[in-house]
């Protein structure tokens, strides 16, 4: 046997759905958002959180906008129990928060996560057992009738000790847990029983939730699950279905996405996707993707830094540089084509119209991003990012011929030395290559129009020593040019000729950029002075020192 063998797994067997809903429907508002890093994300770290740590990640969960937050196990963790004690007693819950904490269907346990409560204005008890085939058959050797037992039993349990604190507005959550493996029928039969228990209304509804606790199947079918789920639970006004995706196949983004197509109203998960194996559900990315379309995420997720931070400090684990919308480089090209098209893009995006830039599905700068990082540039760049950088960082803006013979000296830099060329080497290179200011250098000029010409006399210096040059033409460039090949005797023609203001006021630059031709041979020079003719003048003896440079 192959060690290998896809032999031993099974498919997940789909339910009929011939008349199935969901895929017509759209989502056009944010769910009840659920944190559970405290609790689901807390007990999968390596190193659980400390009070110092929970304290802070209370903080921050606080100010993003969570409205629910799951705090913890109080009965089976000292320090869980401890946390809710302090969150308590320090009135640390805002009175439009509440919390949340989990128990299995245990008197005992469920004794004591109601002394962990005692005091708190609002709060979740969240119950759950488990209800798939497998658990019921080899973890607890029981028939459906008997895992209905203990949920029934639980759930009497928590409305006991909820009615010895009728200071208290409760609400009690049910979890079937491992949902997504348990039959669709049997699902639905056991949370009847449970709500037969607890008897919500509509004005004091019960939340059921569907987690996917192993997800073991594509999002689709976990789509069909809950509205299959959604079409037959009893009392479906006085239930607030909520769901709970796990990220073993990498859908957990996905399958709670389409769960809230298929009815789902509530989405419980964690920042940046930490839990068990895998991981959970990620509510940054969902909420994100809600965001891109237009639909409020109703959380405060405008300060990323602030939000990795905390995570980093309280949880261990890094962002990968990739991670949806707030990863370091996911808003930056490296693409010569993807370059290209964001910067023709911005340069054409107005402020008050709807988003459209190539590559960028939303502004950066929404999130606390500028567009410092959307452009960088390695070996794998063209010359749109090139230009773009240039322009950005320092008012250089490349003609399009230029910015080609840029490209291929960036290239050849890059792969030379491996990796990324930032933004200080990129603008030396454009110096260091086409800004040659020896041995040719422009000491001043005279230029005068008579009628239709104009005539020149410049005064250059070559390797020290002042030469006197005389030239005329239809224009300060051509009379410049006729000058030199009167005195060199080459054959100089200007190609291309761009230039451009650097700046405003009394700080303001011109900047020239030209192409000649000089006995058949095509070089760049570029120049930058106070005013443009002086800039121009500059930018010809630059080509004319690197055509030089190359004859030796």
């Amino acid at each position: 046997m192959q060690a290998f063998d896809y032999h031993k797994y099974q498919p997940v067997t789909r339910m009929a759905m011939p008349k199935r809903l969901w895929p017509n429907n759209v989502t056009n508002k944010s769910p009840r958002w659920v944190s559970v890093d405290l609790r689901d994300g807390n007990q999968a770290l390596l190193e659980p959180m400390g009070m110092r740590q929970k304290q802070q990640m209370w903080a921050l969960l606080v100010k993003l906008g969570f409205k629910e937050i799951e705090v913890g196990f109080p009965s089976a963790s000292q320090p869980d129990y401890d946390f809710v004690r302090w969150l308590i007693e320090e009135n640390q819950i805002p009175q439009d928060v509440s919390i949340q904490v989990l128990v299995p269907a245990r008197e005992t346990l469920i004794k004591r996560t109601f002394e962990a409560l005692h005091g708190v204005h609002q709060a979740v008890v969240h119950l759950y057992n488990s209800t798939s085939p497998v658990q019921r058959q080899r973890v607890f050797n029981l028939d459906r009738q008997g895992i209905t037992a203990i949920a029934c039993q639980g759930a009497a349990w928590v409305k006991r000790e909820a009615d010895r604190h009728p200071q208290t507005q409760w609400t009690f959550e049910y979890s079937p847990e491992s949902f997504s493996s348990t039959e669709m029928d049997y699902a639905v039969e056991i949370c009847d029983a449970v709500l037969d228990v607890w008897q919500p209304t509509p004005k004091h509804p019960c939340i059921i939730n569907l987690p996917t606790t192993v997800e073991v199947s594509t999002a689709n079918v976990f789509a069909d699950q809950v509205e299959y789920f959604a079409s037959h639970i009893s009392r479906r006004d006085s239930v607030v279905l909520s769901i709970h995706t796990h990220n073993d196949r990498g859908g957990a983004v996905a399958s709670a996405e389409l769960a809230m197509l298929a009815g789902a109203q509530r989405v419980e998960g964690t920042l940046f996707g930490n839990g068990e194996r895998t991981g959970n559900m990620d509510i940054l990315t969902m909420a994100m993707n809600l965001y891109s379309q237009g639909i409020d995420p109703a959380l405060d997720l405008s300060n990323p830094a602030e939000i990795i931070q905390v995570y980093k400090t309280c949880t261990g684990l890094e962002v990968h540089p990739r991670h949806p919308w707030f990863g370091e480089l996911v808003y930056t090209a490296f693409s010569g084509s993807h370059q290209d098209a964001i910067r023709k893009c911005l340069q054409q995006q107005k402020v008050n119209e709807p988003w459209q830039v190539a590559y960028l599905p939303i502004d950066p700068r929404d999130i606390g991003r500028d567009y410092q990082a959307v452009i960088r540039v390695n070996s794998q760049s063209g010359k749109g990012g090139i230009a773009f950088v240039l322009e950005r960082d320092y008012g250089v803006m490349l003609p399009r011929w230029l910015q080609i013979e840029m490209a291929q000296v960036v290239q050849q830099k890059s792969e030379h030395d491996g990796g990324e060329v930032g933004s200080e080497q990129l603008h030396a290179l454009f110096q260091q290559h086409f800004i040659v200011e020896t041995p040719l250098q422009l000491q001043s000029y005279q230029l005068e129009q008579q009628g239709a010409l104009y005539n020149i006399t410049i005064q250059v210096a070559d390797q020290g020593k002042t030469i006197s040059l005389h030239g005329h033409g239809e224009g300060g460039l051509s009379a410049f040019v006729d000058a030199w090949q009167q005195h060199s005797k080459q054959r100089i023609f200007i190609e291309n000729y761009n230039e451009h203001a650097m700046g405003m006021g009394t700080d303001a630059q011109a900047a020239a950029y030209v192409q000649l031709d000089v006995n058949g041979q095509h070089i760049t020079g570029a120049a930058f002075d106070v005013d443009t003719m002086s800039a121009s003048f500059k930018a010809i003896l630059s080509a004319l020192n690197r055509a030089s440079l190359q004859k030796h």
